[in-house]
């Protein structure tokens, strides 16, 4: 086998390639666009590289043939509650089912880690946000929401025989968007309804500027505390809409008011990759046109689940139901076209969330694994510890 170091345009192609010839006969694949993967590794479009630094790397048999690939990253910015050492992180791994040549490919990972001083490595993982290419597809080989890892099902053996184990599961959950709700949502509902400083409303494209506002209000409130303080100003969640504008259905993000203060989110969004099975990797003139015309005539029946929160305030008081009935109300009617919904991962470390999906009626739709392998052999893998 032959290892080679990702130095040049040639070779960021192929390691493209790889993932493509070792997945394109798995059932439920949908070919991720060449250009979500390169924006990774590239500094100007990463931010990311602001805090770290990454490499990657590919392989070939003796007959000259793509056999795996593998990244390799370190970021100050990634930490973990109840680290003990410093965890570095690898991803975009592909590999024949060998266990020699996963081994390799690992253990190329751990070299470059522990010459940065790393003492772990979790993987697969993204060199950047958590949304995007987190975790490995251990249950649910069905096609893939947009920027979610799939893989073969023998990755799990080549992970866990190399010494990988369970640092977290991402559970996905799923459900038809027509259905009725469980009674307690609409008792719930009607007791807040009864309040007129209660209001709902969805987004709206020519006021992105007052939502990014109101989103980074509640962000910083629900979440920071579990992104390790990192908080969003108007400018970033701004920045974020205007990217996403093209793709967004205003009718389907939400935010909840009480006397017109922003107090929960629910943001939903088209599954993009309804679309983009359709465009072989490329979005030239001919993948804008397929989009284009997908979306006019609404080509896409399933919305994801983005995110979904209450500041601490008003949690536990109703407003999770209160925001999903008045969503619902817009949603559900034929006049939409969304037949299907899931919601993107929730660690198996926050129960309150995996409380709310299950309370909708959904039911778990797929699972993914953030795998931890620790470099002192002695030193067992802790598990995320439970969001409080």
């Amino acid at each position: 086998m032959e290892l080679i170091l990702v130095d040049n345009a040639q070779k960021a192609a192929e390691f493209l390639a790889v993932h493509i010839r070792l997945n394109k006969d798995v059932p439920g694949w949908i070919r991720p666009l060449d250009k979500d993967i390169e924006a990774v590794f590239d500094p100007q479009k990463n931010k990311a590289f602001r805090f770290g630094e990454c490499v990657r790397w590919i392989i070939k048999d003796q007959q000259g043939n793509l056999i795996g690939r593998v990244a390799a990253f370190v970021n100050k910015k990634y930490t973990n509650k109840g680290d003990k050492v410093k965890v570095g992180g690898m991803g975009f791994f592909d590999c024949i089912d060998d266990q020699e040549a996963a081994n390799l490919l690992f253990n190329t990972a751990k070299q470059w880690l522990q010459e940065r001083g790393m003492g772990a490595m979790d993987g697969p993982i993204n060199f950047g946000e958590r949304n995007n290419w987190w975790g490995l597809l251990t249950e649910g080989y069905h096609e893939p929401l947009y920027a979610m890892n799939f893989n073969p099902a023998y990755y799990i053996r080549l992970f866990e025989n190399y010494g990988f184990r369970l640092f977290f599961n991402q559970i996905c959950y799923g459900m038809g968007s027509r259905g009725e709700l469980a009674d307690k949502f609409y008792s719930r509902h009607a007791a807040i309804s009864q309040d007129p400083d209660f209001s709902a409303r969805h987004i709206k494209k020519n006021q992105l500027e007052k939502f990014a506002q109101d989103f980074s209000i509640v962000y910083n409130k629900a979440w920071a505390q579990h992104a390790g303080g990192k908080e969003m100003n108007k400018g970033q969640v701004l920045s974020l809409f205007n990217q996403m504008k093209p793709l967004m259905d205003e009718k389907i993000a939400w935010f909840a008011y009480y006397k017109d203060e922003p107090i929960a989110i629910w943001l939903n969004l088209p599954d993009l990759n309804q679309y983009i099975k359709h465009m072989k990797g490329k979005m030239n003139w001919w993948g804008k046109l397929i989009f284009v015309w997908m979306k006019l005539t609404r080509q896409c029946h399933k919305m994801v689940g983005i995110i979904f929160g209450v500041v601490p305030e008003f949690q536990g008081k109703g407003v999770d139901a209160y925001l999903i009935v008045e969503g619902a109300k817009v949603i559900q009617p034929r006049s939409m076209p969304y037949e299907s919904y899931e919601m993107q991962w929730i660690g198996d470390f926050n129960p309150r969330m995996l409380n709310v999906a299950a309370s909708l009626g959904a039911t778990p739709s797929r699972r993914l694994t953030t795998y931890r392998y620790m470099f002192d052999p002695n030193v067992p893998v802790e598990r995320h510890p439970i969001l409080e």
